[in-house]
């Protein structure tokens, strides 16, 4: 008995990677920092000069925001009326050593106009940033426990179901001082 070989052309994972980075507005640097793979890994793939390996092909259809599948796929499929994307699916950003976890809830799509974020720090935990684009603004709702936002020179306690809106342009730190865990809903606007 013969095996039938199979005589179909691995998927063009590289094709689909770049125009799924490309539909989202983000350069290789972006999906680099996001997916945490290398942006020279990331030219080799979309060049064709490279096949990623299932844990990176993972990483990148996490980063994306879209299933596995849609990184195999050779050709677009047609768009449902809704897609849900599966808490596995949403990217994150961990920052383990600051005590905090990003969970990036806006589409790719509109990174660098509107996003919105899930925001958990650790109690003493912080996300400290730079001042984004000039103009820019952020919202913060705090859903659980304790936490302060410093702009510059102001400090200010949030509590609970209160909302804090703050230039962030400037440098800005929001920081758990309760004794648990906190949560909140972050978007920033850039103008």
């Amino acid at each position: 008995m013969q095996i039938p070989v199979s005589t179909n052309a691995p998927p063009e994972v590289g094709a689909a990677l770049q125009r799924l980075r490309l539909a989202r507005g983000l350069t290789l640097e972006d999906l680099s920092r996001i997916a945490g793979v290398s942006k020279s890994m990331l030219s080799q793939i979309e060049r064709e000069k490279a096949n990623p390996t299932i844990a990176i092909t993972w990483r990148l259809a996490n980063a994306l925001g879209v299933p596995i599948g849609d990184l195999l796929a050779t050709a677009e499929k047609e768009t449902a009326a809704i897609r849900v994307l599966e808490a596995h699916e949403t990217p994150t950003l961990p920052g383990t050593h600051a005590g905090y976890v990003l969970r990036i809830l806006g589409p790719m799509e509109l990174a660098g106009k509107y996003e919105w974020y899930e925001l958990t720090l650790a109690p003493g935990g912080e996300l400290a940033s730079q001042g984004h684009d000039p103009g820019a603004q952020e919202h913060l709702t705090l859903l659980h426990g304790a936490v302060e936002v410093v702009v510059g020179a102001d400090k200010k306690k949030v509590k609970l179901g209160a909302t804090a809106r703050y230039a962030a342009d400037l440098q800005h730190v929001i920081r758990n001082v309760g004794k648990t865990e906190a949560k909140a809903l972050m978007v920033v606007i850039h103008r």
